[in-house]
């Protein structure tokens, strides 16, 4: 037997967020301008433009880097395997700038982490039997368990952006929907 790289983009995703972690902890960097993205954004400064893409790499400890590897290797390869990789990197990729643009235009806190790309693929993931443009029940009970949780915590006061995993949510039942429309499942 050999090891097979199943699912290209989760797995380096997944690589990326480890090294990085591991090399920005070891070095002191892991507060940076280019791999946290603030509130109080620059026009000015390139880090500011490359932190719109690279925040989801960088996690604030191992239980926030370990939390959000663990639902995104359950859930990732069975939706890449289902959308390809090319669609899941381009959802992930809207999920990440639409997320950091509103975080720019509506909050002076900054975000670092891959939740909402998390709380994308648990909303996405449910979709994954729908037919005949059927909603299926499962979306409803697992959209109202994960997204409803995070706007009752969001009236908390904690280090955590239930905006970004609100947002992430909706991103996923976005992508769920648009991609179930046009499909015509076999029976």
């Amino acid at each position: 037997m050999k090891l097979h790289y199943n699912s290209p983009f989760i797995l380096t995703f997944t690589f990326l967020c480890i090294i990085l972690y591991f090399l920005l902890k070891g070095t002191g960097l892991d507060q940076t301008d280019f791999f946290v993205l603030r509130g109080s954004f620059s026009f000015t400064a390139l880090a500011s433009y490359v932190s719109v893409f690279t925040y989801v790499l960088n996690h604030a400890d191992v239980e926030h880097l370990f939390g959000n590897l663990s639902f995104i290797l359950l859930l990732g390869p069975i939706l890449e395997e289902r959308y390809g990789s090319k669609r899941l990197f381009y959802m992930t990729l809207t999920t990440t700038l639409a997320t950091a643009i509103l975080n720019i235009i509506f909050f002076s806190t900054g975000i670092r982490g891959a939740s909402g790309i998390v709380f994308m693929l648990i909303i996405l993931i449910s979709f994954t039997n729908m037919k005949n443009g059927k909603i299926p029940l499962t979306f409803i009970l697992v959209f109202l368990l994960y997204v409803g949780k995070e706007v009752v915590n969001s009236f908390e006061e904690d280090n955590i952006s239930q905006f970004a995993h609100i947002l992430g949510g909706i991103c996923g039942a976005f992508f769920g929907f648009q991609s179930n429309r046009n499909t015509q499942p076999t029976e």
